[in-house]
């Protein structure tokens, strides 16, 4: 059985899910999407309000930046990837549905063996966790993502790389943020390990220091081309 039809029996196998408690407020299930083939998986940690609505993850500001990451410096186009969550139903406060949580511990055990279901059918080359709920989930660690971030770790064999998330990005500085330069350089070593290379971190810090990362507009944003320099546009 090929790839797409095993993720297609497991989003079947999942049906109308009501294995805890988020399904009771919930609009839509967000299965995931992109290229069963990729060979770069990102993770988050759920869905959001835009994600609920249109039963697709990460399509409101912070899906925004993500897909700036992925088509802007990564070069490729955002269905190239697979993107999911550990839970695939919206976490809210007091499940009143108006403000986003990170997932709870019984949520994300609940949900969480699709999502390495997901991963084991994928297989992909590289897994980029984003924020503290995805990191801890899969590397079953309790240091947060400040201290990890940028560090080359293993979930079954897969190198994982975990990053901000881009809405932790949005949220410490928006478009301008500081943390943009810290997510392109964990960004850069997934480029660098998928073309079998390696990076100094520090040289390369050294030889950016004057590089201002450009707002994520499309009308001040330059049509890229092949042999521009990678990630300068998000």
């Amino acid at each position: 059985m090929i790839k797409e039809e095993q993720l297609q029996q497991l989003r079947e196998n999942i049906g109308d899910c009501r294995r805890c408690k988020l399904a009771a407020t919930r609009t839509h299930i967000v299965f995931g999407e992109g290229n069963p083939e990729a060979r770069v998986m990102f993770i988050g940690e759920g869905p959001g309000r835009d994600e609920d609505i249109q039963a697709r993850p990460f399509v409101g500001r912070a899906g925004v930046l993500l897909t700036a990451i992925i088509e802007k410096g990564m070069l490729l186009m955002r269905g190239d990837v697979y993107i999911a969550n550990v839970v695939k139903c919206r976490p809210t406060v007091d499940l009143a549905f108006q403000r986003d949580r990170p997932p709870e511990p019984d949520e994300a055990d609940a949900c969480g063996v699709f999502l390495k279901k997901q991963i084991e059918i994928i297989r992909p080359d590289v897994i980029v966790t984003l924020g503290n709920p995805s990191t801890k989930f899969l590397l079953k660690t309790s240091q947060g993502i400040t201290k990890i971030r940028g560090t080359w770790f293993q979930y079954e064999g897969i190198p994982v790389m975990p990053t901000y998330h881009p809405s932790y990005v949005l949220r410490n500085g928006g478009d301008n943020s500081p943390l943009k330069k810290e997510v392109w350089e964990d960004i850069k070593q997934v480029i660098a390990r998928l073309e079998g290379k390696s990076i100094n971190i520090e040289e390369d810090r050294q030889k950016e220091k004057t590089t201002v990362l450009d707002s994520l507009s499309e009308k001040n944003t330059p049509h890229k081309k092949k042999d521009d320099v990678q990630g300068t546009l998000f």
